[in-house]
């Protein structure tokens, strides 16, 4: 990659940094993007997105895709970089500017390459990934017709520069949301005995959901049930009425993930009914669990340390990606590179080093076309 490029990457990612927007309203972002890409020809297919593009570079078959999320998060920044965000309380703090960066780095690599490209490769700039619609809503577009594997990335600053991670199987797990509303009766905090006390309830609740992963699943099965609201009342001397409760779960084992929903139900309500009360559960299932196609896993791996990386094999994380939604389609592999963040993700402080970049559009340059190679290899071997 010319010198030139490498500063460009990192102006772009700068202008981006400075001027994130929300998931689903990422209209200047589409924008800006979208003009970077047709400064160098690079083909926009016309798929009809609100925000977003999605590019080709090369001609015939066979087809894979990269993918690139955009969107930014409801956070204030607390950098203190000359180009922290100048929109209040919307940041970059996740690196989807980062990511956006290095595919377009890919971009412009692979066009300069495109005569010799053995296929085509398909680059998705996807819009939000924060709130877990946006591979949806490209997949529902259109963007994954023809594609016959998929590859994506998520910095991880945990990681030192130069190391990159994955692995065959389940990666990622599922993100499931629920809500729990108990009903009660108010009374006042001095006579308890007159009502029906929500917030004890509620206490309960919390502390029982804990065992469906101590007590209820395997300890070798990897199950996260975490309350994060806990909303009762408005005042010192009242019981309230009612409870509201949130939190998330999550596992890699779909099984586990379909059966956990009604467990929750039967939980609440033994609880809330032992004590004349009643409890609803909202369940919002998000992406499911992450599953790496192995065969992709071990070339992504491959890949990695024939470019320069320290590669591990990853053990499996609980957060949670919408790149998943694709891997349900197509066959492929998401990978986890270093950027060496003092601050994790989501944090105001989040500052991930800008020499993750030239690394990462090297690698995924190198196997956008080691793929067409690899999947131009199965297809002659299936029409054998």
């Amino acid at each position: 990659m010319t010198d030139t490029l490498s500063e460009q990457l990192i102006s772009w990612r700068r202008e981006l940094h400075q001027h994130p927007e929300l998931s689903n309203h990422e209209f200047a972002t589409t924008e800006r993007i979208t003009a970077w890409l047709k400064q160098a020809d690079i083909r926009v297919l016309p798929f009809a997105l609100k925000t977003g593009v999605v590019v080709e570079i090369g001609q015939g078959e066979p087809l894979i895709a990269l993918r690139a999320d955009i969107d930014a998060l409801p956070i204030e920044e607390a950098t203190a970089q000359p180009f922290a965000s100048k929109n209040p309380g919307v940041m970059h703090a996740c690196g989807h500017d980062v990511h956006t960066s290095v595919m377009l780095g890919v971009a412009y690599q692979l066009k300069a390459l495109e005569k010799n490209l053995k296929g085509r490769v398909r680059i998705l700039f996807q819009p939000a990934e924060e709130t877990f619609n946006g591979a949806q809503q490209l997949i529902d577009a259109g963007a994954l017709e023809g594609v016959q594997a998929i590859f994506g990335m998520h910095n991880a600053p945990d990681l030192p520069l130069g190391t990159l991670k994955t692995r065959g199987g389940a990666f990622y797990a599922n993100v499931d949301r629920f809500e729990i509303n108990i009903q009660g009766k108010g009374a006042h905090a001095a006579r308890p005995h007159e009502g029906i006390d929500s917030v004890v309830i509620g206490s309960q609740i919390v502390t029982t959901l804990q065992t469906l992963a101590s007590r209820i699943y395997s300890s070798q099965e990897s199950v996260v049930v975490s309350v994060t609201r806990f909303t009762a009342g408005n005042t010192w001397n009242v019981l309230p009425q009612s409870v509201e409760l949130e939190g998330t779960v999550r596992t890699h084992n779909e099984a586990i993930r379909r059966e956990i929903p009604e467990r929750i139900r039967t939980l609440i309500n033994g609880i809330a009914g032992g004590f004349g009360a009643t409890a609803t559960l909202n369940w919002q299932p998000g992406p499911p669990a992450l599953v790496n196609t192995p065969q992709w896993a071990d070339f992504a791996l491959s890949v990695a340390r024939e470019t320069g990386y320290q590669t591990e094999v990853a053990t499996p994380q609980m957060g949670g990606e919408d790149f998943a939604i694709y891997l349900h389609h197509v066959p492929g592999a998401f990978v986890s590179i270093g950027s060496a963040s003092s601050f994790g993700l989501h944090h105001p402080s989040f500052d991930p080093n800008e020499a993750i970049i030239d690394p990462a559009v090297a690698y995924f340059t190198e196997l956008a076309q080691r793929a067409l190679d690899q999947v131009q290899q199965q297809n002659n071997k299936s029409s054998l």
